[in-house]
């Protein structure tokens, strides 16, 4: 079972569905049905699991890119839902966390529910 790690207890966590936002793995990418370990601070001496949840959705998001256009970009709804102040803030967060280049990537936003 693979993990998906925080590292912010987000009030997102509190709820019985969420999002979040993942970018594609090149081994295995997420899926639909896929369970998955949910934890706090993951590699950290201090982690701590919070449960297990099932990816329930994944849809593809663009961040800036504008291509290819079939892919819709972030909303500010959705960075909103997703623990951010709107989108920019999110766009803030992820180049400051991953670096430039990702934010010319596709992200998947999976949504998931607490088992």
């Amino acid at each position: 079972m693979r993990i998906i790690s925080f590292t912010k207890m987000w009030d997102k966590l509190k709820q019985p569905e969420f999002t979040t936002f993942r970018y594609p793995r090149g081994d295995k990418d997420w899926f639909v049905g896929e369970e998955v370990q949910v934890f706090y601070k993951n590699r950290s001496p201090n982690r701590e699991k919070i449960g297990i949840a099932e990816i329930v959705k994944v849809e593809p998001r663009r961040i800036l890119s504008v291509v290819p256009y079939d892919i819709p970009r972030i909303s500010d709804d959705e960075a909103i839902s997703d623990g951010f102040e709107n989108f920019n803030d999110m766009v803030d967060w992820l180049h400051k966390t991953y670096s430039k280049w990702v934010l010319r990537s596709n992200i998947n936003k999976l949504t998931l529910r607490w088992l």
